[in-house]
């Protein structure tokens, strides 16, 4: 059993039963606690009842399809930062596309390795859990955006913003990188942390998103023409 394994819960929704059992089973045996649900519906009343650390969804699904379980979990209070891992037989470059710009943490096709899969519920854990577990307060501060690190809660003048976990991951990344150029890859990464091939037009999309969201303050994210994007140094 890893530290990362030790306390966290996996809810694992496939409609395809042997499927969920052998990922319940290899999540189980690192020392993830471990719950299933067959239906999108299933998957929304387990998520509120038992607040998970991390959903394992697939995309196919009877009733609700796995875009549309994430989409409302983004908008129920207090999950908004769930950690969401795609599992699926959609192979499609779009489909891809579409799971991460939704704000889905990772993105894995069908047919799978199990380890690979536990490596990468691990990989997300640890990335989501990183500053808690460091034990020190940390805030980012730029203008009139404040970022609690711990608590993973953005602020323009005072005001909390909602931001989706991937809108949040890439203010800090621009924040702590505050005045030089970060290239889309760069920022893909980031956001994202998958190493999969997709169109840098999706950092476009999230940057637009993110400063709509920050106001006026979204003029502190500075588009550097065919290269990326950077957070401006100063607060003028």
């Amino acid at each position: 059993m890893n530290g990362t394994a030790s306390s966290a819960r996996v809810l694992v929704v496939d409609d395809e039963r042997d499927i969920a059992a052998l990922v319940a089973y290899h999540l189980t045996r690192e020392g993830y606690r471990v719950s299933t649900a067959g239906t999108g519906d299933e998957a929304l009343q387990a998520a509120a009842a038992e607040r998970p650390d991390l959903v394992v969804l697939d995309l196919m699904l009877p009733g609700l399809s796995g875009y549309e379980v994430l989409q409302e979990l983004r908008r129920a209070p207090g999950m908004e930062q769930l950690p969401v891992v795609f599992l699926t037989a959609r192979r499609e470059e779009a489909d891809r596309i579409r799971g991460l710009e939704l704000g889905a943490d990772d993105y894995v096709t069908k047919p799978f390795s199990p380890q690979e899969l536990v490596l990468r519920v691990g990989s997300v854990l640890r990335r989501v859990r990183a500053p808690a577990l460091a034990g020190a307060a940390r805030t980012l501060r730029a203008g009139e955006v404040e970022v609690d690190v711990d608590a993973k809660r953005v602020t323009v003048g005072g005001r909390e913003v909602a931001l989706t976990p991937t809108e949040y991951r890439l203010l800090t990344a621009l924040m702590e990188r505050r005045g030089r150029v970060q290239t889309r890859k760069q920022l893909l990464q980031a956001a994202w942390d998958v190493h999969v091939d997709i169109e840098t037009r999706t950092v476009d999309m999230h940057v637009q998103r993110l400063r709509q969201k920050l106001g006026r303050a979204g003029d502190l994210i500075e588009t550097a023409r065919g290269f990326g994007y950077r957070f401006r140094s100063d607060d003028s």
